[in-house]
């Protein structure tokens, strides 16, 4: 038994409930404990990414019970994936934080370790009832990042998210009822094994539960109908929080791929592949409707909230074919847009501390300070996340376009993406023009004809956290970089990692033992 596994939970865990005690006597060292912590995990995963490439599924049994009537972990190469992609945003993303957000709130550091735990916990866990847990605890440690440093919209916009995801809770325990009465069991793998089995006459209710999952994890996930909390949320939560949420809606495609892959995928019998016939309408809607939200924003962080819900109707786009050719597409696409979603939030904060009172809307203002560099970062931001040559964005909207060639709805695929991709490219235009050459323009006019400033909005004032809200949102965006330059040995490993996915065998093997996996 591999005990590594433990630590991305129970790391942060620990640190957590330190930070709680000294955090606001030496926020000193609450910064250096906190990042320190962060590193060590990027290490870690990056080391449990190494052992998954190499190895079959392995397991971590909490208190040596066995599965399924213990707790268990398991590692395999999507977890594995999953893992250094949140714990790589969380370290570079806290750097911004440092010296800005965090002076606002004393337990800032505290609630990143607990979400960090959330988020690991709801990646590795091999059951449906502790990946409830772990979605609480997100929702707890995200509800106080998300009001951190107060103000009426700020809350207002997280007393709505509470909301919501209390009512996916709810929903969330009515399904893991349903299907734990019909099948006698909430880990996946047994899940896995049980759902074929399952009588006729209990199908319905089988199918409930999992419908109602699907629903709860496209709440997570921001796809439509319930994707309605995700613009102002992120509009109103700090920029290093906001950026942190990008991996977010990741966790619940995670768990849309996970569930309806392993239990009710090829091997389900009756119940194959259930989920199918709703989540590619609903991800078609949801690119839709992001787009279009991009092009009818009113504020740099509106711009970048609508952004994050339409790529997260093209990335479960991909995965609704549920083919191993498009849900390697799918991965290389989640990591391109978790990255490029995570810069794009940092920009939006740095453009808005240097506007003075115009903030992040999108009006003609003072011209921004350091605009150039301001400038040439969003320029890039905005062609990765358009989907535009010669950035990964492209690269990954050209595989799930590859990846849909065979399917019954591939015109409908291909003139959606590339429909809405123009859509994004006028709207960031738009935006882009408005912040930066049309605020620029009208002051050097105003400077020549002797008058003031472009607006009454006043100075800019100097931004908060020095230099490292910059290096962060770089090394953000040389992240892109990297995905496209090593585009071609980064989609071989993802075809394993879709391969294995789509195998379950290997993980019901490992998770209940080689019996198991072959009764």
């Amino acid at each position: 038994m591999n005990h590594w596994i433990v630590l991305p939970v129970l790391l942060p865990a620990l640190l957590g409930s330190v930070l709680v005690l000294i955090g606001r006597r030496d926020p000193v060292i609450a910064r250096t404990l906190s990042v320190a912590s962060c590193a060590a995990l990027l290490a870690l995963v990056v080391s449990l990414l190494a052992t998954a490439s190499t190895e079959a599924p392995q397991v971590y049994a909490l208190g040596d019970w066995p599965a399924p009537f213990g707790i268990v972990l398991v590692l395999d190469r999507l977890a594995a994936l999953m893992l250094v992609l949140a714990n790589l945003l969380a370290l570079l993303v806290l750097l911004s934080a440092i010296g800005g957000a965090d002076r606002e709130r004393q337990h800032f550091h505290a609630l990143w370790q607990f979400q960090v735990m959330g988020i690991n916990g709801a990646f590795l866990t091999g059951d449906f009832f502790n990946l409830f847990v772990f979605f609480e605890i997100l929702l707890i440690a995200s509800y106080g990042l998300m009001v951190h440093g107060g103000g009426r919209e700020r809350l207002r916009a997280g007393v709505q998210y509470v909301v919501v995801n209390l009512v996916g809770s709810t929903l969330f325990l009515l399904a893991v009822g349903l299907i734990y009465s019909v099948t006698g069991t909430l880990n996946m793998a047994d899940l896995a094994s049980r759902v074929p089995e399952v009588a006729a006459g209990d199908r319905a209710l089988l199918h409930t539960g999992a419908l109602l999952l699907l629903l709860v994890f496209a709440l997570k996930a921001a796809l439509v109908p319930v994707h309605f909390w995700l613009p102002g949320t992120y509009a109103h939560a700090p920029a290093a929080v906001a950026a942190l949420f990008a991996i977010m809606t990741k966790v619940g495609a995670y768990a849309i791929i996970r569930l309806f892959t392993l239990a009710f995928g090829d091997d389900a019998g009756a119940s194959s592949w259930l989920a199918a016939p709703w989540l590619l309408p609903a991800a078609m809607l949801t690119l839709l409707a992001g787009m279009t939200g991009v092009l009818g924003a009113q504020s740099l962080a509106q711009l970048a909230g609508f952004s994050v819900i339409g790529s997260m109707g093209t990335l479960l786009m991909a995965v609704a074919l549920f083919t191993e050719e498009a849900l390697s597409a799918a991965l290389y696409y989640l990591l391109h847009s978790t990255l490029a979603a995570a810069a794009l939030f940092l920009l939006v904060g740095m453009i808005a501390q240097r506007r003075g009172g115009a903030g992040d809307r999108l009006r003609i203002a003072p011209p921004v300070a350091q605009a150039p560099l301001l400038g040439a970062l969003f320029f890039i931001a905005a062609i990765a996340v358009c989907g535009m040559p010669p950035l990964s964005g492209f690269i990954g909207k050209l595989l799930i376009l590859d990846s849909a060639r065979e399917s019954v709805s591939a015109s409908w695929i291909w003139g959606l993406i590339l429909g809405t991709s123009l859509l994004a490219v006028i709207g960031f235009s738009r935006a882009g023009s408005l912040v930066f050459w049309k605020s620029t323009a009208q002051a050097e006019a105003q400077d020549a004809e002797g008058g003031g400033a472009a607006e009454d909005e006043g100075a800019a004032p100097p931004a908060r956290g020095g230099a490292l809200p910059l290096v962060a949102t770089s090394a953000l965006l040389a992240g892109l970089v990297g995905l496209t330059v090593f585009a071609g040995p980064v989609s071989e490993w993802l075809d394993d990692t879709a391969a294995q996915v789509h195998e379950p065998a290997q993980y019901v093997d490992a998770v209940l033992g080689a019996a198991a996996g072959n009764e």
